[in-house]
């Protein structure tokens, strides 16, 4: 429960802290002239972003509908999953609250204003603009998949001590289980 509370905390603040800095960059349309260690800098996108990445599907309203219930679709699998199958992995669920304030945080302005406000400009390392929202997700993403793969005793290829757990709990269950096998075999009379 309290990891619950935690996630749902860790939600929230990411939320908050990335609407509050939309509503900061366009409400004093801000715009640094050079890039803080070559490649980023603050930069509102006049107009907003009507599509999702690099602006794809703007000019298609459908597919913008579509989206918006897919985003709609995955918030609530990613809720699911927070209290269903990985219930037990705190690393994942904390992962999982990072991208759930991302996705909720561009589904707001979405609904909400028909856009998404970006305002990172990172174009010198091979992207455009963005905003917190999607360093959420993208980091969020990232850092599940890690933990998917290496983190904890049910990880992929759980690496240092959880593989160490991992190969003790595995030696126990075959010692039970050759325990039971000898305690079921008929013994000759």
């Amino acid at each position: 429960m309290i990891i619950a509370i935690i996630g749902g905390i860790v939600m929230l603040v990411l939320l908050a802290l990335d609407l509050i800095l939309k509503a900061w960059a366009y409400a004093y349309r801000v715009s640094q002239p050079n890039y803080f260690l070559g490649f980023i800098r603050i930069n509102y996108l006049p107009g907003g972003n009507t599509g999702i990445a690099w602006g794809m599907f703007g000019n298609t309203p459908a597919a913008m509908v579509v989206i918006t219930i897919l985003t709609i679709v995955m918030i609530g699998a990613i809720a699911a999953l927070f209290f269903t199958v990985f219930k037990k992995n705190t690393p994942a669920r904390i992962c999982l609250a990072v991208i759930e304030a991302g996705a909720v945080g561009n589904l707001v302005d979405r609904l909400c204003l028909g856009y998404v406000r970006d305002f990172v400009d990172v174009s010198p390392i091979g992207f455009n603009i963005c905003n917190f929202a999607d360093f959420y997700i993208t980091f969020g993403a990232i850092a599940l998949l890690i933990v998917i793969l290496f983190v904890g005793k049910d990880a992929v290829i759980p690496l240092g001590k959880y593989r160490k757990q991992a190969k003790e709990e595995e030696a126990k269950a075959k010692a039970e289980k050759q325990a039971e096998d000898q305690a079921e075999e008929p013994h000759g009379e």
